[in-house]
């Protein structure tokens, strides 16, 4: 017998940990198939919700919050590129360059679940390869438009979503709700609305823990 979980995958664009954190996720959840389906649904969360339109160079953004040095910094991105070559993710190796407001992004992942699960999981899976893989302005309008139509949404619809302030107060109201839950940095995975595992954990991590909660669910039912 299949055990169904629902996952709420609470992270931001701009994070890169988010991006290995689901390809790691995406892999354990595949090790697990037959035995574990999950409904995973990509939930708001804003790592620099007051950034301005001009964004701001990575390596003096992270300095400022962090105090990292730029070797701490590189350091910190080779492991990152080797953690995401493990899951399939590629990072561009010079890294992001700057840091965007990515609250456009989230208004559109908001838009494409309302199309189906599936296209907000690969609308999120392209707006993380377009900031980590290829460095592009995530707040850009044709940027997101252009991440839209090639996971077969409408780019038109995604321009005219970014002209006006659609799903702005749903997405601040999500945002709020995983706040007041607790959640203070991401990726937070949240299973069946009980347990969570912070972090870009390993695949064995998240295998382990969707077992363990599976077998948990199938044992109350």
């Amino acid at each position: 017998m299949t055990t169904s979980l629902q996952i709420d995958f609470v992270s931001d664009v701009a994070c890169p940990w988010c991006a290995v954190g689901l390809g790691a996720l995406e892999q354990a959840l595949a090790n697990v198939q037959g035995d574990i389906s999950a409904e995973l649904h990509f939930q708001p969360f804003e790592l620099n919700p007051h950034m301005g339109p001009e964004g701001q160079d990575v390596g003096e953004h992270l300095a400022e919050k962090y105090g990292s040095t730029p070797e701490q910094q590189a350091q910190i991105r080779e492991t990152i590129r080797q953690r995401g070559a493990e899951v399939g993710f590629t990072f561009k190796p010079e890294g992001r360059g700057r840091i965007w407001n990515t609250f456009d992004a989230h208004r559109l992942l908001h838009w494409a679940a309302l199309q189906g699960a599936d296209k907000q999981h690969a609308l999120k899976k392209e707006l993380l390869n377009a900031y980590h893989g290829r460095a592009e302005n995530v707040s850009d309008a044709e940027v997101l438009a252009h991440a839209c139509t090639s996971v077969g949404l409408d780019a038109a619809q995604a321009r005219a979503i970014l002209a006006g302030d659609d799903y702005a107060d749903v997405v601040r109201e999500n945002e709020m709700q995983w706040q007041q839950a607790g959640i203070r940095s991401v990726p937070a995975i949240v299973i069946n609305r009980q347990y969570l595992i912070s972090g870009g954990q390993p695949v064995a991590v998240f295998e382990e823990a969707l077992r363990k909660i599976a077998a948990d669910a199938s044992g109350q039912a």
